[in-house]
Parts: C-alpha cells; sequence; structure tokens
C-alpha cells in the first residue's frame, strides 16, 4: 500500500483479518447438530478439569468451538482466573488439553438458548456427563451454570462452588454461566469464581 499513512495501513490489515459471522440460515442449518468434546489424547497430561457447559449455542455447532458465541465471558475468565496463559480465543480450544483441561457439555443437542432444552433432556444429560467423568476420571468437574447443575445432577438446592457429590475420585465445582445475558456477575466477579477453582485445584491432594 503505497503511500499509505501507518494509520491506514492499520485500518486495511484489521479489515483484512476481520471476518463476517455466520448468516442466520447457517446458524438455523445449526440447530440440533452435536459438537464435539475437547479431550486430552495421547501424550497429553493428566484431565486436571473438565468444564462442561450447558449446551452448544449455534455459533458453537456452526464453528466447531466451545463457547463461541461473542459476548460470552468464558475465556476471558479462564485466563482471569489462572488456567491460561493468555486469553485464547475459542477456535484455540485443542490447546486446552496440553494443560490438563477439557470441554464437554451437560446436553450434547445445540439450540439459540438453553431454555429450549427440557428437564428430561438435562437428566439424560447429566447421566451422560458422569459416564464421560466416570471414564475420563478428571481430578475435577467444573460445570458451568447453577441452574443446569441443578436438574442434571438432581440438586436442587445447590449452590456454587464445591460440592460434596463426587463421581468416582472426580470432585465437582459449579461455576457461574459465563454468558454475557448473566448480569448477576460482572466479569471481575466472574474472573473471580473461575480463580476459586483454580485455587482448589492447584492444591496437592491430601494423603
Amino acid at each position: 500500500m503505497a503511500g499509505a499513512s501507518a494509520g491506514d495501513r492499520d485500518k486495511a490489515n484489521s479489515g483484512a483479518r476481520r471476518r463476517p459471522g455466520p448468516t442466520r440460515a447457517q446458524l438455523e442449518a445449526a440447530r440440533g447438530e452435536l459438537l464435539p468434546d475437547v479431550l486430552p489424547g495421547p501424550g497429553d497430561p493428566p484431565l486436571r478439569v473438565l468444564f462442561s457447559g450447558i449446551n452448544p449455542g449455534l455459533v458453537s455447532a456452526h464453528t466447531g468451538h466451545h463457547f463461541a458465541r461473542p459476548g460470552n465471558r468464558f475465556w476471558p475468565a479462564l485466563h482471569a482466573g489462572g488456567f491460561t496463559p493468555r486469553v485464547f480465543a475459542p477456535a484455540e480450544q485443542n490447546l486446552l488439553p496440553g494443560l490438563g483441561l477439557g470441554i464437554t457439555n451437560v446436553a450434547p443437542r445445540a439450540t439459540a438458548r438453553a431454555d429450549e432444552l427440557s428437564d428430561a433432556e438435562m437428566v439424560a444429560g447429566g447421566e451422560r456427563l458422569r459416564a464421560l467423568v466416570a471414564g475420563r476420571a478428571p481430578r475435577w468437574l467444573a460445570v458451568v451454570g447453577i441452574v443446569a447443575y441443578r436438574v442434571a445432577f438432581t440438586e436442587r438446592t445447590a449452590v456454587v462452588g464445591p460440592q460434596e457429590r463426587r463421581v468416582g475420585d472426580t470432585r465437582i465445582w459449579v461455576l457461574p454461566n459465563p454468558s454475557g445475558l448473566n448480569a448477576h456477575y460482572t466479569p471481575a466477579a466472574l474472573g473471580e469464581a473461575f480463580a476459586a477453582l483454580h485455587r482448589a485445584v492447584e492444591k496437592p491432594d491430601p494423603p
């Protein structure tokens, strides 16, 4: 771009990097799709924390990336909590297994909103999640959303934080929903909720 100022070049480069989001038709086509879990493979360290969202949103189902909807605060909170060295983009989710982290969902079916799921789907999803945890044996299962946990695990009075219940030797922690629609938690409060889990994860197991 000969003769262009540095500011003009920056604007042009920024525009070149910016990609249009999915169309409404593409999102509708993703409805009901399944999103693969992010789990360790051969050579990855042991699974320290398996994060479980409620279910995939349409943007996540379309892109193949968890917590991908613009405005979702999962990735910033993960960094603020001390789990990642920087804020990962959703497309960098495959870096998580190298840190001993994974992602799944309670219910596998993609919807525009979590409230489109029935209680029966959530209960069935909880059974599937417990089976996954039993097979993978993470140190912690972190369910991202208190309402989802209460329904899927039939723990109607559960609150955010560590739970008495376990799945085998796996301990359970419930985190706030990081959706931008969750006005009860500011970004700072959400980051602290993730940091509380991180402090628990970093503690050595009792003898």
